[in-house]
């Protein structure tokens, strides 16, 4: 099995990159493609290796913490690959852990993919089984505005904006191009259309 691809990012898509390791092109589904950062810099991505009987995929993380978790929400009842990918895209590992130790389904909730059954059956399957995996907070504030990323307009821009920091753009830049920017996104908007738009603002001044 495939632990981990270290090589140079090729191509990206919403959903995966291409990693080339010595002159081949491994395609990797990742919760934010452009965490990796396009650059002549080798990557390390950790793999989760998934073999199915009609198909082998491998699903990559920037860090161990989430490809444990990862690992960890594939084990309970009805998440499969694709849903645990939404929740990493949704959240960090340190506020899904959070979340799930304190049964915090309203947070859970708000996750692409889970409704208040899986919510709660996360909860029941994990709450003793994630030590180690990231540093948990005291609590998660929901309807604070870090949060916002659950808005369907601004997770399109959350995911972005890991990428245009990838790309050396600072957080304050980039928080002035999304005060301009917000009105002009619509819901479910795809990270790359958001991408496009942004970089059109920042070359502009």
């Amino acid at each position: 099995m495939i632990d981990y691809l270290k090589g140079h990012i090729v191509h990206y898509e919403t959903e995966y990159v291409v990693i080339d390791v010595q002159n081949i092109g491994y395609r990797v589904f990742c919760p934010n493609p452009y965490a990796f950062a396009k650059s002549e810099e080798v990557v390390t991505a950790y793999i989760h290796h998934h073999v199915r009987e009609d198909a082998i995929l491998l699903f990559g993380f920037p860090t161990r913490e989430e490809q444990k978790l990862f690992r960890k929400l594939i084990e309970v009842s009805g998440i499969g690959p694709r849903v645990a990918l939404g929740i990493l895209a949704g959240g960090t590992p340190d506020s899904v852990v959070a979340a799930i130790y304190q049964e915090n389904i309203t947070f859970l909730t708000k996750l692409p993919g889970i409704g208040k059954k899986t919510a709660q059956r996360i909860i029941l399957d994990l709450k003793d089984k994630l030590d180690g995996i990231a540093n948990t907070p005291l609590f998660v504030q929901v309807d604070s505005e870090q949060h916002d990323l659950f808005n369907p307009v601004s997770t399109g821009w959350h995911e972005a904006k890991e990428g245009l920091k990838a790309l050396g753009y600072t957080d304050a830049e980039l928080d002035k191009v999304w005060q301009n920017l917000k009105d002009g996104i619509v819901p479910d908007e795809p990270v790359d259309s958001v991408m496009k738009k942004a970089l059109r603002m920042l070359y502009a001044g």
